[in-house]
């Protein structure tokens, strides 16, 4: 009796492992896709609008959220809520302290973060990409922080709208993927799908 079990549990393991480790060329296909427009269009903005020198719209965070937006579309830190309430909750964090604690580098840069965590779990809009967003608040060029709280609109909400509108598309076009995840949205999707084209 307790090798069947065994055996019933290693065919369990190697029958995991085999779909973990499967190669999903169509996964890698649209998240390739998805990140390249998306940090593409945001890339074209800031080449268009500002010198070379003056990286404003393109800020670090948004590389890590491209990294869950379009390659792990099922995760709840990647979901739209997460990603647009993220960013702002730790951008105004961010702002926030580096505007009452100036040029104090060793103790606005660890209590922006943390302040991030607490206020995106309080709010449940937890995206790992927002502590960097309330890092580079505080440790961003000159320019970036002479921004104020203009940072939190552009770029952070305006770049963070634009993953979004992109993911919304590309993580949709097929019926294998579905971006955001939840019941609600599935109907919405297999309505779309099952109304032909005329």
């Amino acid at each position: 009796m307790p090798i069947k079990k065994i055996k019933r549990g290693y065919r369990r393991t190697r029958y995991i492992l085999y779909k973990e480790t499967l190669v999903d060329y169509k996964e890698h296909f649209w998240a390739f896709l998805g990140s390249f427009v998306g940090i593409g269009f945001i890339a074209y903005i800031q080449t268009s609008n500002l010198p070379a020198s003056d990286v404003v719209y393109l800020i670090g965070s948004f590389g890590a959220s491209s990294v869950l937006v379009y390659g792990v579309i099922q995760s709840p830190l990647a979901q739209p809520r997460n990603l647009v309430g993220g960013h702002l909750v730790s951008a105004m964090v961010g702002v926030t302290v580096a505007q009452f604690l100036p040029d104090i580098i060793w103790l606005t840069a660890p209590l922006a973060v943390s302040l991030s965590i607490v206020l995106m779990q309080v709010t449940k809009t937890l995206h790992p990409p927002g502590g960097a967003t309330a890092l580079i608040a505080v440790t961003g060029s000159s320019e970036l922080k002479s921004l104020g709280y203009w940072y939190v609109l552009s770029p952070v909400l305006s770049g963070t709208v634009i993953l979004l509108v992109v993911a919304l598309l590309f993580n949709n076009i097929t019926h294998s993927r579905q971006y955001p995840t939840g019941n609600r949205f599935k109907k919405i999707k297999h309505n779309i799908h099952r109304r032909p084209f005329r």
